[in-house]
């Protein structure tokens, strides 16, 4: 029996190991299919955690301390797939693709989400290297340079304008012929001067060398195409909340959830079903940066070691 079980292994979930273990729970284990690390690992710079801003370290750099700093204190790291987490009784039995069901009595979990790719030709070559879906990561490489952002919801909005307070230019690309942002926040994008609104418009192409992107093609509603010259773009169409492990067998949510389907937690990380707890971007209003996550991670643990406490 598993005093807590850790699935996934970004940041909030490497942190929760660290502090559970060293808080002096003996029996955790961090489930991750692949190497630990998250979504952090396919940076190739980091410059916005402090403490850390060595220029010539990545992502995976950056993150290969803290599992050495985890696993250091007794946390276990298993590749396995979780396919499910069940309740039985107090506890709670974790479903593993081609093995037995691990038993444990507390659940953190912290599978993230991922952003939605708009499937553009380039995207996928280009992707850290001018395309980018996380302007408070990336912004300030693009500082006075020109810039497009893609999207039409509040948070592409909203990065625009962030975006706009770094870069020359910010051109805003939306397929339809309006916003599904708040309406304060359309005004106030509409209100800046060097961001350029585009809509009815698509992307087409990403275009770059080996120094990354230059350029991207853009449709109108009428067919006509334009090139447009930029030194990097950003993708805003969505995320996809990684929240597999918590759907039951009549395909409902063990805990409660939002209409995205991201987790609804309190301020200390509790879901709405005792004993199980989350972190990280799988959250409601989590802000996706690395430095939240690990905060969420850290909170998460200490609240089963406080509720494991409390049970014995």
């Amino acid at each position: 029996m598993l005093d807590c079980a850790i699935i996934g292994g970004g940041p909030a979930g490497l942190t929760a190991g660290l502090y559970a273990t060293r808080g002096g729970l003996k029996n955790v284990v961090l489930f991750e299919k692949g190497l630990p690390g998250g979504q952090i690992t396919q940076s190739s710079e980091i410059e916005n955690y402090p403490g850390f801003f060595d220029h010539t370290k990545s992502g995976m750099d950056f993150m290969d301390n803290w599992q050495k700093q985890c696993f250091n204190f007794g946390l276990e790291h298993r590749m396995d797939e979780v396919l499910q987490i069940q309740k039985d009784g107090e506890n709670f039995s974790i479903q593993i693709a081609g093995k037995d069901p691990v038993s444990t009595k507390s659940v953190i979990v912290c599978t993230g989400s991922t952003p939605k790719r708009a499937g553009i030709v380039g995207e996928d070559k280009f992707f850290g290297r001018g395309v980018s879906t996380c302007a408070t990561c990336d912004g300030f490489f693009y500082k006075n340079k020109e810039v497009a952002v893609l999207g039409g919801g509040d948070t592409a909005l909203e990065e625009a304008y962030y975006l706009s307070n770094i870069c020359s230019k910010v051109y805003l690309i939306h397929r339809r012929d309006s916003f599904r942002a708040a309406p304060s926040t359309i005004q106030r994008v509409q209100n800046k001067e060097n961001i350029e609104i585009v809509l009815n418009t698509t992307v087409t192409q990403i275009l770059g060398d080996d120094m990354g992107v230059n350029s991207i093609l853009l449709k109108d509603k009428n067919g006509s195409e334009t090139k447009l010259e930029i030194s990097g773009i950003f993708v805003f169409v969505g995320h996809n909340v990684n929240n597999s492990v918590l759907k039951t067998s009549e395909n409902n949510f063990l805990c409660d959830v939002n209409e995205q389907g991201q987790v609804i937690v309190n301020l200390k990380m509790h879901t709405s079903l005792e004993g199980l707890f989350a972190a990280g971007d799988i959250r409601i209003d989590a802000p996706k940066q690395v430095i939240s996550a690990a905060g969420d991670g850290a909170v998460a643990a200490l609240e089963v070691i406080s509720y494991l406490q409390e049970r014995s």
